[in-house]
Protein backbone atom coordinates (compact mmCIF):
# COMPACT_ATOMS: atom_id res chain seq x y z
CA UNK A 1 0.00 0.00 0.00
CA UNK A 2 1.07 3.43 -1.32
CA UNK A 3 2.14 5.82 2.68
CA UNK A 4 -0.08 8.42 3.13
CA UNK A 5 2.82 10.60 1.70
CA UNK A 6 2.87 9.43 -1.25
CA UNK A 7 -0.62 9.52 -1.77
CA UNK A 8 -0.58 13.34 -0.69
CA UNK A 9 2.64 14.34 -2.65
CA UNK A 10 0.40 12.16 -6.17
CA UNK A 11 -2.96 14.62 -5.43
CA UNK A 12 -1.14 17.49 -5.02
CA UNK A 13 1.38 16.75 -8.99
CA UNK A 14 -1.56 15.51 -10.60
CA UNK A 15 -3.00 19.02 -9.70
CA UNK A 16 0.44 21.03 -10.41
CA UNK A 17 0.70 19.76 -13.54
CA UNK A 18 -3.32 20.59 -14.69
CA UNK A 19 -3.86 24.49 -15.23
CA UNK A 20 -7.61 23.72 -15.49
CA UNK A 21 -7.14 22.60 -11.43
CA UNK A 22 -7.21 26.17 -9.45
CA UNK A 23 -7.13 24.82 -6.29
CA UNK A 24 -7.10 21.53 -3.97
CA UNK A 25 -8.38 21.16 -0.56
CA UNK A 26 -9.06 17.78 1.88
CA UNK A 27 -11.64 17.22 4.18
CA UNK A 28 -13.03 14.10 6.23
CA UNK A 29 -11.69 11.67 8.47
CA UNK A 30 -8.25 13.17 7.59
CA UNK A 31 -8.72 16.32 8.56
CA UNK A 32 -10.37 15.84 11.76
CA UNK A 33 -8.35 15.08 14.88
CA UNK A 34 -11.01 13.26 16.43
CA UNK A 35 -11.18 10.03 14.53
CA UNK A 36 -8.58 7.21 15.16
CA UNK A 37 -5.96 6.77 12.24
CA UNK A 38 -6.10 3.73 10.22
CA UNK A 39 -4.84 2.38 6.62
CA UNK A 40 -8.23 2.16 5.51
CA UNK A 41 -9.15 5.71 5.92
CA UNK A 42 -10.44 7.96 2.16
CA UNK A 43 -8.84 10.54 1.27
CA UNK A 44 -11.63 13.15 0.72
CA UNK A 45 -10.35 15.32 -1.63
CA UNK A 46 -12.19 18.81 -3.47
CA UNK A 47 -10.35 19.81 -6.58
CA UNK A 48 -11.68 23.30 -7.63
CA UNK A 49 -11.55 23.58 -11.15
CA UNK A 50 -12.16 25.66 -14.43
CA UNK A 51 -14.03 23.98 -17.53
CA UNK A 52 -15.45 20.91 -15.30
CA UNK A 53 -16.95 19.35 -18.40
CA UNK A 54 -13.49 18.91 -19.98
CA UNK A 55 -12.53 16.48 -17.32
CA UNK A 56 -16.40 14.40 -17.68
CA UNK A 57 -15.44 14.55 -21.34
CA UNK A 58 -11.82 12.47 -20.77
CA UNK A 59 -12.57 9.86 -18.30
CA UNK A 60 -9.12 8.24 -18.76
CA UNK A 61 -7.34 11.39 -16.70
CA UNK A 62 -7.63 9.85 -13.66
CA UNK A 63 -5.66 6.97 -14.24
CA UNK A 64 -2.78 8.85 -13.15
CA UNK A 65 -4.18 7.75 -9.54
CA UNK A 66 -3.26 4.10 -10.22
CA UNK A 67 -4.71 1.31 -11.23
CA UNK A 68 -8.41 0.38 -9.64
CA UNK A 69 -10.35 -2.24 -8.53
CA UNK A 70 -13.03 -0.50 -8.87
CA UNK A 71 -14.95 3.35 -10.04
CA UNK A 72 -17.93 5.29 -9.09
CA UNK A 73 -19.57 7.94 -10.84
CA UNK A 74 -22.27 8.62 -8.79
CA UNK A 75 -23.35 11.86 -10.91
CA UNK A 76 -23.44 9.07 -13.91
CA UNK A 77 -25.53 6.60 -12.26
CA UNK A 78 -29.42 6.81 -12.85
CA UNK A 79 -29.45 4.88 -9.32
CA UNK A 80 -28.52 8.23 -7.97
CA UNK A 81 -29.70 11.11 -9.74
CA UNK A 82 -27.35 14.46 -9.61
CA UNK A 83 -27.60 16.39 -6.30
CA UNK A 84 -24.31 18.21 -6.26
CA UNK A 85 -25.18 21.52 -8.20
CA UNK A 86 -22.85 20.92 -11.62
CA UNK A 87 -20.05 19.19 -9.54
CA UNK A 88 -18.85 15.75 -10.00
CA UNK A 89 -17.52 13.03 -8.18
CA UNK A 90 -14.81 9.78 -8.56
CA UNK A 91 -15.15 7.46 -5.93
CA UNK A 92 -12.05 5.11 -6.66
CA UNK A 93 -10.38 2.08 -4.81
CA UNK A 94 -6.93 1.21 -5.83
CA UNK A 95 -5.56 -2.20 -6.31
CA UNK A 96 -3.02 -1.11 -3.49
CA UNK A 97 -5.95 -0.94 -0.84
CA UNK A 98 -5.74 3.22 -1.03
CA UNK A 99 -9.02 5.15 -1.77
CA UNK A 100 -10.02 8.43 -2.69
CA UNK A 101 -12.90 10.30 -2.70
CA UNK A 102 -12.51 12.93 -5.40
CA UNK A 103 -14.89 15.49 -5.90
CA UNK A 104 -14.49 18.40 -8.82
CA UNK A 105 -16.22 21.66 -7.73
CA UNK A 106 -16.45 24.51 -10.06
CA UNK A 107 -14.22 27.15 -9.37
CA UNK A 108 -17.23 29.87 -9.14
CA UNK A 109 -18.51 27.77 -5.93
CA UNK A 110 -15.53 28.60 -4.60
CA UNK A 111 -16.88 30.87 -1.43
CA UNK A 112 -19.88 28.67 -1.15
CA UNK A 113 -17.83 25.31 -1.14
CA UNK A 114 -15.60 26.78 1.25
CA UNK A 115 -18.30 27.28 3.76
CA UNK A 116 -19.63 24.34 4.04
CA UNK A 117 -17.54 22.08 5.79
CA UNK A 118 -15.50 22.95 9.20
CA UNK A 119 -13.08 19.79 8.03
CA UNK A 120 -12.16 21.25 5.16
CA UNK A 121 -8.11 22.28 4.79
CA UNK A 122 -6.67 23.98 2.07
CA UNK A 123 -3.92 21.85 0.57
CA UNK A 124 -3.01 24.06 -2.58
CA UNK A 125 -4.39 27.48 -3.92
CA UNK A 126 -1.94 28.22 -6.79
CA UNK A 127 -3.84 31.77 -7.04
CA UNK A 128 -4.49 32.42 -3.80
CA UNK A 129 -8.41 32.49 -4.76
CA UNK A 130 -9.60 30.62 -1.62
CA UNK A 131 -10.47 32.64 2.01
CA UNK A 132 -8.46 32.06 4.84
CA UNK A 133 -9.63 29.01 6.63
CA UNK A 134 -9.96 28.35 10.53
CA UNK A 135 -7.95 24.98 11.70
CA UNK A 136 -10.64 21.95 11.37
CA UNK A 137 -13.00 21.14 13.60
CA UNK A 138 -16.20 18.62 13.38
CA UNK A 139 -17.72 21.15 15.59
CA UNK A 140 -20.63 20.62 12.58
CA UNK A 141 -21.16 17.14 13.34
CA UNK A 142 -21.18 17.19 17.01
CA UNK A 143 -25.02 15.64 18.00
CA UNK A 144 -27.47 18.78 18.23
CA UNK A 145 -30.03 19.46 20.90
CA UNK A 146 -33.48 18.11 19.51
CA UNK A 147 -36.75 20.56 19.76
CA UNK A 148 -39.66 19.11 21.20
CA UNK A 149 -41.61 18.36 18.78
CA UNK A 150 -38.75 16.49 16.88
CA UNK A 151 -38.07 14.43 19.66
CA UNK A 152 -41.82 13.87 19.62
CA UNK A 153 -41.74 12.85 15.79
CA UNK A 154 -39.13 10.68 16.96
CA UNK A 155 -41.17 8.75 19.22
CA UNK A 156 -44.33 8.57 17.51
CA UNK A 157 -42.18 7.39 14.21
CA UNK A 158 -40.51 4.52 16.74
CA UNK A 159 -43.85 3.30 17.76
CA UNK A 160 -45.87 3.65 14.61
CA UNK A 161 -43.02 1.65 12.23
CA UNK A 162 -43.24 -0.91 15.18
CA UNK A 163 -46.35 -2.14 14.04
CA UNK A 164 -45.27 -3.15 10.80
CA UNK A 165 -42.43 -5.34 11.64
CA UNK A 166 -45.29 -7.51 13.88
CA UNK A 167 -47.35 -7.23 11.17
CA UNK A 168 -44.77 -8.54 8.46
CA UNK A 169 -43.69 -11.54 11.17
CA UNK A 170 -47.38 -12.62 11.55
CA UNK A 171 -47.83 -12.55 7.56
CA UNK A 172 -44.99 -14.50 7.69
CA UNK A 173 -43.51 -11.89 5.38
CA UNK A 174 -39.71 -11.47 7.22
CA UNK A 175 -38.44 -9.30 4.40
CA UNK A 176 -40.58 -6.92 5.24
CA UNK A 177 -40.53 -7.46 9.24
CA UNK A 178 -36.57 -6.76 9.10
CA UNK A 179 -37.08 -4.02 6.93
CA UNK A 180 -38.72 -2.10 9.30
CA UNK A 181 -37.19 -3.25 12.39
CA UNK A 182 -34.07 -1.44 10.87
CA UNK A 183 -36.37 2.07 10.45
CA UNK A 184 -37.36 1.94 14.05
CA UNK A 185 -33.63 0.69 14.97
CA UNK A 186 -32.62 3.85 13.44
CA UNK A 187 -34.96 6.08 15.79
CA UNK A 188 -33.07 4.06 18.02
CA UNK A 189 -29.88 5.22 17.80
CA UNK A 190 -31.30 8.98 17.19
CA UNK A 191 -32.51 8.65 20.49
CA UNK A 192 -29.07 7.18 21.37
CA UNK A 193 -27.22 10.14 20.16
CA UNK A 194 -29.22 12.39 21.85
CA UNK A 195 -28.51 10.87 25.32
CA UNK A 196 -25.04 11.26 24.34
CA UNK A 197 -25.17 14.52 23.24
CA UNK A 198 -26.76 15.32 26.59
CA UNK A 199 -24.20 13.53 28.49
CA UNK A 200 -21.66 15.53 26.57
CA UNK A 201 -22.82 19.32 26.49
CA UNK A 202 -23.51 18.20 22.50
CA UNK A 203 -19.42 18.84 21.75
CA UNK A 204 -18.68 15.33 20.21
CA UNK A 205 -19.64 13.76 16.91
CA UNK A 206 -20.97 10.18 17.10
CA UNK A 207 -19.97 9.62 13.78
CA UNK A 208 -21.90 8.18 10.48
CA UNK A 209 -24.32 5.51 12.06
CA UNK A 210 -23.33 6.14 14.87
CA UNK A 211 -19.97 3.90 14.46
CA UNK A 212 -18.31 5.65 17.46
CA UNK A 213 -21.86 5.34 19.68
CA UNK A 214 -19.91 2.36 21.51
CA UNK A 215 -17.67 4.46 23.44
CA UNK A 216 -19.72 6.69 24.75
CA UNK A 217 -22.36 3.92 26.13
CA UNK A 218 -22.34 1.98 29.05
CA UNK A 219 -21.99 -1.95 28.26
CA UNK A 220 -24.99 -2.40 29.04
CA UNK A 221 -26.63 -0.10 26.85
CA UNK A 222 -24.11 -0.91 24.02
CA UNK A 223 -25.52 -4.94 24.71
CA UNK A 224 -28.94 -3.73 24.46
CA UNK A 225 -27.88 -2.10 20.69
CA UNK A 226 -26.35 -5.02 19.30
CA UNK A 227 -29.36 -7.13 20.86
CA UNK A 228 -31.81 -5.53 18.21
CA UNK A 229 -30.41 -7.19 15.26
CA UNK A 230 -32.09 -10.37 14.35
CA UNK A 231 -31.10 -13.19 11.87
CA UNK A 232 -33.57 -14.65 9.50
CA UNK A 233 -36.02 -16.58 12.23
CA UNK A 234 -39.36 -14.93 13.37
CA UNK A 235 -38.82 -16.30 16.81
CA UNK A 236 -35.74 -13.92 16.61
CA UNK A 237 -36.74 -11.04 15.29
CA UNK A 238 -39.93 -10.68 17.32
CA UNK A 239 -36.99 -11.17 20.08
CA UNK A 240 -34.90 -8.68 18.50
CA UNK A 241 -38.43 -6.10 18.51
CA UNK A 242 -39.35 -6.17 21.87
CA UNK A 243 -35.83 -5.92 22.65
CA UNK A 244 -35.70 -2.65 20.51
CA UNK A 245 -39.18 -1.50 21.83
CA UNK A 246 -38.17 -1.91 25.91
CA UNK A 247 -35.00 -0.43 25.19
CA UNK A 248 -36.14 2.84 23.36
CA UNK A 249 -39.04 3.57 26.10
CA UNK A 250 -35.85 3.65 28.86
CA UNK A 251 -33.94 5.83 26.31
CA UNK A 252 -36.89 8.26 25.65
CA UNK A 253 -38.10 8.14 28.90
CA UNK A 254 -34.44 9.17 30.32
CA UNK A 255 -34.12 11.87 27.37
CA UNK A 256 -37.35 13.44 27.62
CA UNK A 257 -37.11 13.92 31.49
CA UNK A 258 -33.39 15.40 30.82
CA UNK A 259 -34.44 17.99 28.15
CA UNK A 260 -37.52 18.41 30.20
CA UNK A 261 -40.02 17.33 27.57
CA UNK A 262 -43.25 14.91 28.06
CA UNK A 263 -42.81 11.53 26.90
CA UNK A 264 -45.68 10.92 24.48
CA UNK A 265 -46.40 7.61 27.30
CA UNK A 266 -49.80 6.21 25.33
CA UNK A 267 -47.26 5.12 22.84
CA UNK A 268 -45.29 2.82 24.38
CA UNK A 269 -47.92 1.46 26.44
CA UNK A 270 -50.38 1.13 23.99
CA UNK A 271 -48.46 0.09 21.10
CA UNK A 272 -46.66 -2.60 23.51
CA UNK A 273 -49.98 -4.15 24.39
CA UNK A 274 -50.64 -4.69 20.66
CA UNK A 275 -47.76 -6.52 19.31
CA UNK A 276 -47.79 -8.84 22.09
CA UNK A 277 -51.46 -9.34 20.97
CA UNK A 278 -50.33 -9.74 17.29
CA UNK A 279 -47.69 -11.96 18.56
CA UNK A 280 -49.94 -14.27 20.08
CA UNK A 281 -52.51 -14.15 17.44
CA UNK A 282 -53.40 -17.34 15.77
CA UNK A 283 -52.32 -17.03 11.92
CA UNK A 284 -55.10 -15.88 9.54
CA UNK A 285 -57.44 -16.18 12.85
Amino acid sequence: MRSEEEMMSLIIHVAERDDRIRAVCMNGSRTNASVPKDVLQDYDIVYLVSDIESFRMNPGWIDDFGERIILQTPEDMCLFPPSLGGRFSYLMLFMDGNRIDLQLVPIEQKERYCREDKLTTVLMDKTGCLPVLPPPTDEGYWVKKPTVELYNDCCNEFWWVSTYVAKGLWRKEILYAQEHLGQIRKMFIQMLEWQVGIETDYSVSVGKCGKYLEKFLSEESWSQLLSTYADGRDESVWQALFSICRSFEQTAMLVGKRLNYDNPFQYDRRVYSYLEHIQALPVND
